[in-house]
């Protein structure tokens, strides 16, 4: 389990150092809030898609695999969507279209065709979670830094006082920016733990 925990947040991150799911990653790491909301969203998604495929992998035709995997994917976007609708309004609203996007994100689809396609139901199980959990640790990563130096602020609370925030990384460019410092420190730290 710790092999499998490492692999997921340390060696294979889907954000970090497979550089998948960049799109929703930047769009909403603006705020620790909506950075714990949509890993919690990709990471029940990511895990009851994988045990679902894994458990109807031999009954799918091979030409209509990815069509019945996304089905099954939308299924369970459409089930998150309508508790965070009822449940927790203002994080929907925060997290917009990017929710319904969970459907088409490489993360999920691709563990789908590339792992729980081809492992057992319990194998499958940990994979989604500990992908999920490398999805959502680097997504609050991210989060953390841009609300901090953006608005400083950490879930809503002042952080640093007098200092002066840097608005820019509350912006788009300001995600490119955050992304490219925490994808460049853990590539020097993997780099020299190999060394």
């Amino acid at each position: 389990m710790i092999k499998d925990l490492k692999r997921g947040i340390i060696t294979e991150n889907p954000i970090l150092v497979l550089a998948l799911g960049l799109c929703p990653a930047l769009a909403v790491s603006t705020s620790l809030q909506n950075g714990v909301g949509m890993g919690a969203a990709a990471t029940f998604v990511l895990v009851c898609s994988n045990v679902i495929v894994s458990l109807i992998k031999r009954f799918i035709p091979p030409k209509v695999r990815i069509p019945c995997y996304i089905i099954v994917i939308a299924t369970f976007v459409t089930m998150v969507e309508l508790i965070m609708k009822a449940y927790f309004p203002d994080l929907n609203k925060s997290l917009g279209i990017f929710v319904s996007l969970i459907v088409v994100n490489c993360i999920i689809l691709g563990r789908a065709e590339a792992y729980a396609s081809k492992n057992n139901v319990f194998k499958s199980l940990i994979d989604g979670i500990v992908m999920g959990l490398g999805f959502t640790v680097a997504l609050c990563t991210l989060a953390t830094i841009r609300e901090v130096l953006g608005a400083n602020k950490l879930w809503g609370l002042n952080v640093i006082p007098g200092f002066k925030p840097m608005t820019i990384f509350t912006l788009a460019p300001g995600g490119f920016l955050a992304i490219a410092l925490v994808m460049g420190l853990s590539n020097w730290i993997r780099d020299r733990k190999k060394g």
